[in-house]
């Protein structure tokens, strides 16, 4: 044949266009080009498939050889077109399989000597092919195990561009490789750490199941040592299982980071980024290819800000928008990318500085002016954001034998499913999953919208400047997971009461 076609796919973000690799040959002066909108990795790929296929055995042909990338509207990106283009090409001269090759995808990148390199990626692009209804794929054997999560999909886990052309018919002299047989793996959920080793906190503990049970934000203030890690890194273990469409997506935005992906797990992610990262690290980013952030790493799960103080003003304030839309959206010149960015933000900060304003027994070193700059990277819109603001103390004394046993992470979780399933039931019908999810106008105006005498403190909070409209309502949505928990049908003053302390209380 002179024209052969094979399949790739163009990633952008989590969203994936499948695109036909077309080969032709012309009687014109020997070359070979590629066209279609590629970046300047695509365009360098030509010499790689020269070099690969010159050192796998496989030629060439010696005429013209154009190869477009269709639609020629899609922008792509990278060096996982390089498997994909050296097969059709050669296809245009070389005997093989062309209902094979027309109906495969193939992914991945040629080195000079003809093996073939793991890619980032894999995952989505495969789910891509899959809902296209493509059956057979080709990737590197490195990304071999994270192409196999895709249900329904035969794959071939290659290590050389000759083990490709001899699985579509070329004699090469190497055995032909049979596809691997896949099937989802959802592995055990790795351990989670024991929210019973939380000591004196009990008011704490508390307040992270009310944050696990309605999906909120959470602001944790207190000196070095009074356990803010330790709570926030015993959130996920509490919280629901991911459904089979969230662990998809986490799993694919982790292999779009380029992390190796071998089972689709349903424990929620949790990012805890240093407070060096740049802007780009925690929302995404890149000049070329773009990547996500920690903050879409962690969608569907925690993302946890340890020093928050220490981070950029400017990088905390870049969160304000995905916290309220749920998603990242990366807008560079000829193309862009969205990302989830469903998380529940824990935010962690000393005091001061030298972390000890304040604090009973403490000496704190900084003038007035530097505790106050300290404080102020976190704006009062980003504040605004969270449901949920303690300032926890110091541990003084540690439970005592024969007093109430420490709340378990199975005791928290069994809790949090409880309510969970609650507010489900009173959300069936409506676009929300959880309590942080419910729009304001609906939690005041709605069917379970609570009467004028329950959140009269909430409208005098409003009225005096203490509360913002934006924090009326995150205050009535924690004042309903509180109720969840309680196993109430409506809210009562006592919810309000509570949400109120949780946002502006104190806990020690």
């Amino acid at each position: 044949m002179t024209v052969a076609r094979t399949w790739a796919v163009a990633l952008s973000g989590l969203e994936a266009g499948m695109v036909a690799v077309e080969a032709d040959l012309s009687n014109q002066t020997p070359g070979f080009s590629i066209i279609g909108l590629g970046d300047r990795a695509l365009g360098e790929a030509a010499q790689r498939v020269h070099n690969a296929c010159a050192n796998s055995g496989l030629p060439l042909p010696r005429r013209r050889v154009t190869v477009n990338l269709s639609p020629a509207s899609l922008p792509k990106h990278g060096s996982s077109f390089d498997v994909g283009i050296a097969i059709a090409a050669l296809a245009t001269e070389t005997p093989m399989d062309s209902a094979r090759v027309a109906a495969t995808l193939h992914v991945g990148e040629l080195a000079l000597d003809g093996r073939l390199r793991p890619v980032a990626g894999v995952l989505p692009a495969v789910n891509a092919a899959a809902r296209a209804g493509i059956r057979r794929v080709v990737v590197p054997h490195g990304n071999r195990d994270e192409a196999a999560l895709v249900d329904g999909v035969d794959v071939l886990g290659a290590t050389t561009l000759a083990e490709v052309a001899a699985w579509h018919g070329v004699d090469v002299g190497v055995p032909e490789c049979d596809p691997l047989p896949v099937q989802a793996s959802a592995g055990a959920p790795p351990a989670r750490p024991e929210l019973a080793d939380v000591i004196g906190q009990r008011e704490a503990v508390e307040a992270l199941v009310v944050a696990a049970a309605g999906g909120h934000n959470m602001l944790m203030c207190g000196p070095p040592g009074a356990g803010k890690t330790m709570l926030a890194r015993r959130l996920p273990g509490i919280l629901p299982e991911l459904d089979d469409a969230a662990a998809l997506a986490v799993a694919c935005v982790r292999s779009l980071s380029g992390h190796a992906v071998t089972e689709i797990s349903r424990t929620p992610p949790f990012e805890a980024p240093h407070h060096s990262a740049s802007t780009a690290a925690l929302v995404g980013g890149g000049s070329r290819v773009i990547r996500p952030g920690a903050i879409a790493r962690a969608s569907d799960g925690v993302l946890f800000l340890d020093e928050a103080g220490e981070f950029t003003a400017h990088a905390l304030d870049a969160l304000r928008q995905p916290l309220e839309t749920g998603e990242m959206r990366i807008d560079r010149a000829g193309s862009t990318a969205v990302f989830p960015a469903r998380v529940q933000l824990v935010l962690a900060t000393n005091p001061c500085p030298c972390g000890s304003h304040g604090i009973r027994g403490g000496e704190c070193v900084c003038p007035p002016a530097a505790v106050r700059r300290y404080l102020g990277r976190l704006s009062g819109p980003l504040r605004d954001r969270m449901d949920v603001e303690l300032t926890l103390a110091r541990v003084t004394t540690v439970d005592a034998p024969g007093g109430p046993p420490p709340v378990s992470t199975a005791a928290a979780r069994a809790r949090v499913l409880a309510a969970r399933r609650r507010a489900a039931e009173r959300l069936a019908g409506t676009p929300f999953r959880r309590n942080a999810d419910v729009t304001g106008a609906w939690l005041r105006n709605g069917p379970c919208a609570p009467a004028p005498v329950v959140r009269r403190p909430l409208d005098a909070a409003l009225q005096r400047g203490a509360l913002t409209l934006r924090g009326y309502d995150r205050v009535l949505r924690v004042a309903w997971s509180v109720a969840d928990l309680d196993g109430a049908s409506q809210l009562g003053p006592h919810h309000i009461g509570r949400a109120l302390y949780l946002k502006k209380g104190i806990a020690a």
